[in-house]
């Protein structure tokens, strides 16, 4: 972004994913509508001031910033549990794995070819070979101890025991392939195509650190070294709920005012593409006691719930039986779509809820931008945020002043290079098919009235498991 439509210059683009949003530093947004006033009066020093009557709730307008890192302060880091090492794909080390082994346990051939001393090849070449005699043959798998005496080769495969005095295995195919004598048409030099005891890993030191996300090669190493469990940063256990007295299941035919819940679907696919253990309980009953109960057990169950469904009116008894289990605060956000949001930390245990809108746009934007990020800190990650771009506006941008706008957008590579982007729709549209086929969020920073065909947006890649 690097245009507005008045002709002002911006002194840099800010990557909205890429602030370090743990540093508490806020900023009052540039229209904040309720401004923190408080009056004051004289009082007599010989008398006791009467206590001030509460001040009224009233719905805080807070920074993107602000409301993510009370989020991120917030939320837990669960205790490391120990999986067998096929349940550990994709989460992090939470041990240094030590080796009590040696990898690889003896000297070994690389690759098919004869094991020989290099001194006795050397020199060898296609006009002039150097021919020696095989007085054996070793395979990958349990072999006898076996030696070389000066000019003698001896036939191994990838993976054999080398024997005792080969110090170099020459390919087969820089020989003639001999059974009885075999001519070598050139000499590698000492230790080529060779595997000494302990090149890989020695005993006593960390085959696996702490941290280490656990992957195919990961897994791997860890059954090399004889670890078949290890420990492991859990996936956090997130419950979703659906608010609203409108919802209806998606196999339940919605009648005229009644929409199908699509949030607690959507989201628990969302939170597990980030890679939590996501539970759909589904839509919150109506019934006070009812309600409480599903709460109560989803805050003894979880690391993290979820609930859409966020509104400001006055009297809903969702937010009403939220309070009552703890600190429960909903605020104005200054972003778009969704700017209601909520969050506490409630039950006995303290447990992180998030609430977000009820508009399956705004849900899905509003799980990017601040769920998204609490889970993957709750997995230990580093990188919470998705990997932003700098791409061209393929057509002019509107956006509100002092909120953040998201847009749905497709990004694409420039043929002259870099990115393009075109948008899905103009932002005041919530359509889930649109969203559908959209491959990233363009992000239009608070300040930003228009961004100009052409100019420079923060994009956002919206990659599965990225």
């Amino acid at each position: 972004m690097t245009e507005h439509s008045t002709g002002r210059a911006r002194v840099a683009a800010r990557d909205t994913t890429a602030l370090d949003l743990r540093s508490g530093a806020t900023v009052d947004p540039p229209t904040s509508p309720v401004p923190s006033v408080h009056a004051t009066t004289q009082i007599d020093p010989g008398q006791v001031p009467p206590p001030r009557p509460p001040e009224p709730e009233t719905p805080l307008l807070r920074t993107v910033e602000a409301h993510l890192d009370e989020i991120l302060s917030a939320v837990p880091q669960p205790e490391p549990i120990e999986l067998a090492v096929l349940d550990a794909q994709g989460l992090l080390c939470a041990e240094e794995v030590v080796s009590a082994r040696a990898l690889p346990s003896f000297d070994q051939a690389v690759l098919d070819g004869y094991a020989v001393r290099a001194e006795d090849v050397a020199g060898a070449m296609p006009d002039a070979p150097v021919e020696l005699a095989v007085v054996g043959e070793t395979v990958a798998g349990a072999a006898g101890p076996s030696a070389l005496t000066p000019g003698q080769a001896h036939k191994v495969t990838a993976g054999a025991m080398l024997p005792t005095g080969a110090d170099v295995v020459v390919p087969a195919v820089w020989t003639d392939g001999g059974v009885v004598r075999v001519q070598v048409h050139a000499g590698p030099e000492v230790g080529s195509w060779v595997r000494r005891t302990g090149d890989d890993v020695s005993p006593g030191t960390a085959a696996v650190h702490v941290g280490t996300p656990i992957g195919p090669a990961q897994i791997s190493l860890l059954a090399a070294v004889g670890r078949d469990r290890v420990q492991v940063r859990p996936r956090p256990r997130v419950a979703v709920l659906s608010a609203g007295s409108e919802l209806v299941d998606i196999t339940a035919t919605p009648t005229p005012g009644q929409v199908v819940d699509v949030n607690t679907y959507a989201l628990a696919a969302a939170a597990r593409d980030a890679g939590a253990s996501a539970y759909r309980w589904g839509i919150l009953p109506t019934e006070r006691r009812r309600l409480t109960e599903v709460l109560e057990s989803q805050l003894l169950r979880s690391d993290l719930v979820l609930i859409a469904g966020t509104h400001t009116t006055e009297g809903d008894l969702v937010q009403e039986v939220l309070a009552e289990l703890g600190p429960m605060r909903f605020r104005q956000v200054t972003m778009h779509p969704g700017p209601v949001q909520g969050f506490g930390r409630l039950g006995r245990d303290g447990v992180p809820v998030i609430c977000v809108p009820g508009e399956p746009v705004a849900a899905l934007v509003s799980f990017e931008v601040f769920v998204r990020p609490a889970i993957r800190s709750m997995l230990g990650k580093r990188q919470l945020f998705r990997r932003t771009v700098q791409a061209i506006a393929a057509e002019r941008l509107v956006s509100p002043l002092g909120y953040r706008q998201y847009l749905h957008g497709q990004v694409m590579r420039h043929p002259d290079g870099g990115y393009v982007v075109e948008p899905l729709g103009d932002g005041d549209e919530a359509m889930l098919a649109r969203m559908a086929r959209a491959n990233c969020l363009i992000v239009v920073d608070e300040d930003v009235t228009e961004v100009a065909e052409g100019g420079l947006v923060t994009v956002m890649p919206l990659l599965l498991g990225g």
